[in-house]
């Protein structure tokens, strides 16, 4: 045991943020804090860090806070550098103080401060500069390059990925799984948490709660308590009423007066259930229909050149009806204008683009949370019931509970809305269009974990075609079920969803692919073959990857799944004639052969039917 809290509490200004809260750190944990905003999460880092002091309880016979002895605490401030003249090289010099030049130690350390420096993006002639040439975050980067080398016994990371690019996020989630000592994080990046952490701590209404596994573990666990204890409410009001019922019936016949008397003790003496909270996000149940479905080709575009002064990228592709395409790739290299050519806002710079017939799009961007300036001193409820005047008062406020905006939210002007909650009514007005294709400009920006959560259950439900810009890792993972990647080469489609994609890419990194399942092998090696191909054959691969590169890949599978069953089949009847006697050969057919036969006609069939299915996909095109 590291580090103890016992029924600690911790009021600021007045206010108790913390109540009796019970937490522990053993050995090398990594565990996650979360909750709301102003929730007290910041509050618990401070107290473990020995900036905070519990209040004081005489009622507690033991300390509040407990700490093995020689144990370093590590915390990122919120200004780590007070003095803008100096130079990177002199802070980080101070690491090495003690150390001789030509020891061992001296050299991992330099190793390992090399390391961290270039996997936070750095270039090694940058700490020759002043601290007042970086920008806030790039400052924040070097605390944090700084608190990693002192390698404390516990240490607290406050939203570590602010400020990081991808790559930088990578790295980090890769240094802290291994790092030997224990970490404490506080981070609304949930892909990062699921990277990291094995245990979950939450924090509400000043009680701390403890979960095993990562975040999404986390949330499961969570859903079925929530689940479990609507149950236990809804029996037991279900009881109560029935006794209730039964008093009213009986209570003016004596012959069941202490029966009566009875059921009134029991009512009395029950343990009352507090009814559930409500959950802090919404999850659809249902299925989100567009209102009318639309063709089954839903765009397809040929050498679509994109850009504005100079073309960003050339785009051959075919998106069928039903597909959740995440677009990936770094900033500045065409993404958003690919959207904004494909719906006709940014005239193309060549090539074709078409949607297919009954195709409408909802569109939205960075500016679709901005409101009309007549419309801002609108309530929440008055501007979706002006956008759908032909619903009834009670179902415009069922469609906004959908979408959190419950109770006196819906009250709210305008105006008033955080640039998170803006997006969230925007997004759910054009959801409730039913549009049968959908072009999003990271969709989720400013929103709090509940209203990502909102929206990805939205987004799962909705049945229509979705094409997608988003930076959040785990919002790709939980919409896209494949994947349009931005690269200085080119535009590539993969047609499996992130979770595959990112181990694919791990294992190209790792040049290797120890640890994959066979059928993950055929996946990889697939794509890898694709991309193989000649130039104008790829061009046509990825022109039709969106319905052919799937049953391509099954076609795949299944040729050679029968030409190893044909393979045994061959050299079953070769050890059969190499017996040299017609009993020894027929007593080998007897043992192997029908079975190896049967196998074999097994895959001829299934191959037969792939083939069928890879007909079908280019049916239409040829």
């Amino acid at each position: 045991m590291l580090y103890q809290i016992r029924q600690g509490s911790v009021s600021l200004g007045g206010e108790l943020v913390l109540n009796h809260v019970n937490f522990e750190i053993k050995h090398h944990e990594k565990i996650a804090l979360v909750g709301a905003n102003g929730a007290g999460k910041t509050t618990l880092l401070r107290l473990i860090a020995s900036e905070l002091t519990p209040d004081r309880d005489d009622s507690l016979f033991l300390p509040q806070v407990w700490m093995a002895e020689q144990v370093t605490v590590g915390f990122l401030p919120q200004h780590p550098f007070e003095d803008d003249e100096v130079r990177v090289q002199e802070i980080m010099d101070q690491l090495f103080s003690g150390l001789d030049f030509h020891s061992r130690d001296y050299y991992d350390k330099r190793m390992e401060y090399d390391r961290i420096l270039t996997g936070f993006g750095f270039d090694k002639t940058d700490v020759k500069k002043k601290i007042g040439a970086f920008s806030g975050g790039e400052r924040t980067k070097l605390a944090l390059i700084r608190l990693l080398m002192e390698r404390p016994d516990i240490l607290l990371l406050d939203e570590p990925t602010n400020h990081l690019d991808l790559d930088s996020v990578r790295w980090l989630e890769d240094y802290i799984r291994n790092y030997p000592k224990a970490v404490i994080i506080v981070s609304h990046d949930r892909y990062f948490l699921d990277e990291t952490v094995e245990l979950v701590y939450e924090l509400q209404d000043g009680r701390l709660e403890r979960y095993a596994g990562n975040y999404t573990a986390y949330r499961e666990q969570k859903k079925k308590k929530l689940e479990k204890w609507a149950r236990r409410f809804k029996a037991q009001q279900k009881e109560i009423q029935e006794t209730k019922d039964l008093i009213a019936r009986f209570r003016h016949k004596p012959r069941k007066a202490s029966m009566v008397k009875s059921r009134k003790r029991m009512l009395d003496r029950m343990d009352l259930i507090d009814p559930p909270p409500l959950s802090d996000s919404h999850s659809f149940s249902g299925k989100i229909e567009p209102e009318v479905r639309g063709s089954k080709l839903v765009l397809e575009t040929d050498h679509l050149k994109i850009g504005y002064d100079r073309v960003l990228a050339e785009i051959s592709l075919a998106v069928k009806r039903g597909r959740k395409i995440g677009i990936l790739g770094p900033n500045g290299i065409g993404k958003s204008t690919f959207l904004a050519t494909v719906c006709g806002r940014v005239p193309s710079l060549g090539g074709d683009c078409r949607m297919g017939a009954s195709i409408r799009y909802g569109w939205f961007d960075q500016f679709s949370g901005q409101f009309k300036e007549a419309e801002t001193d609108l309530t929440v409820f008055e501007y979706m019931s002006k956008c759908f005047p032909q619903k009834e008062g009670r179902e415009i406020r069922q469609l906004l509970a959908d979408y959190l905006f419950r109770g006196s939210q819906a009250g709210l002007r305008l105006a008033d809305l955080s640039g998170g909650e803006s997006c969230r009514l925007v997004l759910a007005r054009i959801l409730e269009e039913r549009p049968n294709l959908l072009l999003l400009d990271e969709p989720t920006n400013h929103m709090d974990i509940p209203a990502r959560e909102t929206m990805e259950s939205a987004f799962r439900a909705y049945s229509g075609t979705i094409l997608f810009i988003s930076h959040d890792r785990y919002f790709i993972r939980e919409v896209a079920d494949s994947l349009l990647i931005f690269g200085e080469e080119g535009v590539s489609y993969y047609p499996f969803g992130y979770d595959h994609y990112m181990e694919r890419e791990k294992k190209r990194e790792d040049n290797s692919y120890q640890g994959l399942s066979p059928v993950q092998v055929e996946n990889t090696l697939l794509i890898e073959a694709l991309k193989a191909v000649p130039d104008r054959e790829r061009h046509q691969t990825s022109r039709y990857s969106t319905d052919q590169s799937f049953t391509e890949w099954e076609l795949d599978l299944a040729l050679q799944a029968m030409t190893e069953a044909r393979a045994d089949l061959l050299a079953n009847e070769e050890v059969g004639f190499n017996a040299g006697t017609v009993e020894a050969w027929l007593a080998a057919r007897e043992d192997d052969y029908q079975e190896l036969y049967d196998q074999w006609t097994r895959t001829c069939l299934d191959w037969y039917e792939k083939w069928m299915a890879w007909e079908e996909a280019f049916k239409g095109y040829q």
